[in-house]
């Protein structure tokens, strides 16, 4: 079998390790983002109301730590998978360099237990003044200079491969502390998350047998949100149509391009928290028969939260529904509306930019200090789902 060129093995198996080493950085930069969402979900779980009474509220922002939760021990998984791989690859190369040391060291032995050569270290100028001629001197005098290249050469190459196997063993010894700092961890996220599974349980039951009367104040909710609904459809209806009447602008057609080309990639409408309301049917967290119907979706922030703009554009619209405010954006063609704001820092006719603040966020006390922003896009007088629009 011919044997790999050993620097053409080192560079392979570099390689995988780079790969590996990537891959965890990676990793590990996803469990730090994960880790402030939960930081942030646990931030709002304590901002609600100081009780032990079951909410809707507290149902939605434990089933949303339990999500990432299981996100997260997900992700430690995948890194100690990678971890296992390091190892493995390490301990690979490791064992290559063991081999091309050990042969190393076996042709430096080789060379210096040869007599002939032995005889050389010895009395290398006795071995240049027995020459019989000048040129057979001459010769001698190169084959000692050779010889003393190769025995440095080999040298070198040892001291070389000891210093790579010296290394390979502390990235070993690094994995495996790795590893087990990764294993704790898990440990202690499954921990965790089996209590909160067991909150969630006892929270659904206590939520069960308040039904009824949560029922009623669904359907308040409804009834504001359809309304909300309406209002806004209302104003879109007439600007669509004023814009019709008028056409658009250049400056609207740059803008309008600019925002179909950032699709999947505007930023979000709060700098921290969760989509806590998907667009479109599904079934409520508590009332199962109940289906819910968002025109947006609703994002749920802490306390003390903005809603900022998700692309420059025109305020077209600022008007106050029940006790919040909501503000429409003109992005060309398409519009963002965003509601639930306790007050505005912006007005008719100014013109904003990509992640400008536009306004406070709402906490509303009568559903246990939930600070959420309502948020939609429109193309014409078409309604769109945002979490297609926004990064994720």
């Amino acid at each position: 079998m011919k044997r790999i060129p050993f620097i053409v093995l080192t560079v392979l198996l570099a390689c995988g390790t780079l790969s590996a080493a990537d891959t965890v950085k990676s990793l590990k930069k996803k469990q730090a983002e994960l880790q402030k969402q939960m930081n942030t979900t646990n931030q709002m779980i304590q901002q609600t109301k100081k009780d032990q009474k079951a909410t809707v509220n507290k149902l939605s922002l434990l089933n949303e730590n339990i999500k990432t939760q299981k996100q997260l021990i997900t992700t430690i998984g995948q890194e100690i998978d990678a971890l296992d791989r390091q190892i493995a690859n390490n301990t690979k190369q490791r064992g290559e360099l063991q081999k091309e040391l050990e042969r190393l060291k076996a042709d430096y032995a080789q060379l210096i237990r040869e007599s002939h050569y032995a005889q050389l270290q010895q009395q290398p100028l006795l071995y240049i003044i027995s020459s019989e001629n000048f040129q057979q001197l001459l010769k001698r005098v190169q084959f000692l200079e050779r010889f003393a290249e190769t025995k440095s050469e080999q040298a070198r190459r040892i001291q070389e491969k000891t210093a790579q196997l010296n290394e390979k063993n502390t990235q070993l010894r690094s994995n495996l502390s790795n590893k087990q700092t990764s294993m704790r961890a898990q440990q202690r996220e499954q921990d965790n998350l089996a209590r909160d599974e067991r909150r969630q349980q006892a929270m659904l039951a206590q939520l069960k047998q308040q039904e009824k009367n949560l029922g009623v104040k669904l359907q308040k909710q409804q009834k504001q949100a359809k309304q909300l609904d309406n209002r806004i459809n209302e104003l879109i209806r007439k600007q669509a149509e004023q814009q019709a009447k008028k056409g658009i602008t250049k400056e609207q057609q740059l803008v309008q391009g600019d925002f179909e080309k950032n699709k999947g990639r505007l930023p979000w409408p709060i700098e921290r928290g969760h989509i806590s309301g998907q667009f479109g049917k599904h079934k409520h967290p508590v009332h199962e028969r109940v289906i819910v119907d968002n025109k947006g979706i609703y994002l749920q922030t802490p306390q003390g939260g903005d809603a900022r703009a998700v692309y420059k554009g025109e305020v077209t619209s600022c008007f106050m529904m029940g006790n919040t405010y909501a503000v429409i954006i003109q992005h060309g063609n398409y519009r963002t509306v965003y509601a639930g704001l306790s007050n505005l820092y912006v007005k008719a006719g100014q013109k904003v930019e990509t992640k400008q603040k536009i306004g406070r966020i709402y906490t509303d006390p009568e559903q246990d200090n939930k600070t959420e922003l309502y948020f939609q896009i429109y193309k014409g007088r078409d309604i769109l789902n945002p979490s297609s629009w926004i990064s994720h």
